[in-house]
């Protein structure tokens, strides 16, 4: 068991894979708690401590002299503090710093804890017990509709929330030294849950590890394997929980719009990889057929017959499968033949007849599909991002 590979393959290619997938629940939730501050802290309060501004202001010019130095009810300039050291200037912009960055991180580092327990428990069942514990493509598929409209309900919460906010002056701000720790431990609860429960809707790459965890037979080693992967993509998913939450953050009015409009956009791409693994006619690769257009002449120059079995040939690259659309022989037994080269993308894991494959990297797999009726048998990738079709009829009639 070569951790070290497991470590590069959740870096350089499980953070991408899984951000495609997983990001928009982190997104999209990070945006929402920066746009919804914790219950018990005022909206209207702004730098600068307190109560709002212009009230403070109003009351510090106003203040009534006291009795003997001058006319009561009238005005009267205040002695301008002495300016503090300069050490505890700097103290203060540290610690203002410090607390900054805490609220900022924690429901990162929280969403990332969850993801990080939930996967290494997986990968102890996956080593002790076997394929029991896997997920059916049936039932990741729904999970991933169900997170693609979370998602999505995110986007439009967030969009609301700027429009409502965008009348607004005055700016939030966070409640600092034991007010901010106490916000904090609510703010990190959703996040975590949310990482947790992100087990059941895994991105292709993290099915290909549950399957090298499979093979271990120890509890142990399995869940080193998925630790060592979450591990691997948690750069990623910390740089983009962060630039969200600092988007939320900076964004006022109109431009945080622009978040929801992302996340949403997001939640709209999870969905329609859900759709796609269930392969419903709403897909957007199963659109223009659902509509009547034509979808493009398919391709036999893959397929070969020998011995009355014919054989076709697809090649699953980091990004499609090629030939999308291949030509068959209603009535003939068929293998299907999937090769790969250096291939670590999504492709790798094949869903097809409604059982799933787990390609290697590289080399060939053969997948009898038995005798094929007339019609379409559509396959795709685990995440529902890439898919490609099998266009099945008669033979052709040879003449008299």
């Amino acid at each position: 068991m070569n951790l070290g590979a497991v470590l590069l393959t959740g870096l350089f290619a499980g953070g991408v894979s899984c951000a495609a997938v997983q990001g928009g629940l982190l997104t999209g939730l990070v945006t929402r708690q920066r746009d919804s501050p914790p219950a018990g802290r005022p909206r209207d309060t702004v730098a600068g401590g307190g109560p709002a501004a212009g009230a403070k202001a109003a009351l510090a010019k106003t203040r009534p002299v006291r009795a003997g130095s001058g006319r009561a009810g009238q005005p009267q300039a205040r002695t301008a503090e002495p300016p503090k050291p300069w050490h505890r200037r700097a103290w203060g912009g540290l610690r203002t710093a410090r607390n900054t960055l805490a609220d900022d991180v924690t429901p990162v580092g929280a969403f990332l804890g969850g993801k990080l327990v939930s996967h290494t428990l997986l990968g102890a069942l996956l080593g002790l017990v076997g394929g029991a514990v896997q997920l059916s493509p049936t039932i990741r598929a729904w999970t991933q509709l169900a997170a693609g409209a979370l998602v999505i309900a995110f986007g439009l919460a967030s969009s609301a929330s700027a429009r409502s906010n965008g009348s607004r002056s005055s700016r939030r701000r966070r409640g600092r030294g034991s007010c901010g720790a106490k916000a904090r431990s609510p703010a990190a609860f959703a996040p975590a849950v949310l990482g947790f429960v992100t087990i059941l809707v895994p991105c292709g790459i993290t099915v290909s590890m549950e399957a090298l965890a499979l093979t271990t037979g120890s509890a142990w080693q399995g869940a080193a394997i998925m630790a060592v992967f979450v591990l691997g993509t948690s750069p990623l998913f910390g740089a983009l929980g962060y630039a969200a939450r600092k988007a939320a953050t900076a964004w006022r009015g109109r431009l945080a719009a622009l978040t929801g409009l992302v996340v949403l956009a997001m939640g709209v791409y999870t969905l329609n990889g859900g759709l796609t693994l269930l392969d419903s006619p709403l897909a957007a690769t199963n659109l223009a057929q659902t509509l009547g257009l034509t979808a493009g002449p398919a391709d036999a120059s893959t397929v070969t017959v020998t011995g009355g079995r014919q054989e076709a040939v697809i090649t699953a690259r980091p990004g499609s499968y090629s030939p999308g659309n291949i030509a068959l022989t209603a009535g003939v037994p068929t293998t299907l033949v999937m090769h790969t080269d250096n291939n670590d993308g999504c492709t790798r894991t094949l869903i097809i007849s409604g059982k799933q494959y787990v390609l290697p990297e590289t080399g060939d797999t053969r997948i009898d599909l038995g005798v094929l009726q007339p019609g379409t048998l559509h396959y795709r990738c685990g995440m529902g991002m890439y898919s490609g079709r099998l266009t099945v009829t008669d033979p052709t009639p040879t003449g008299k």
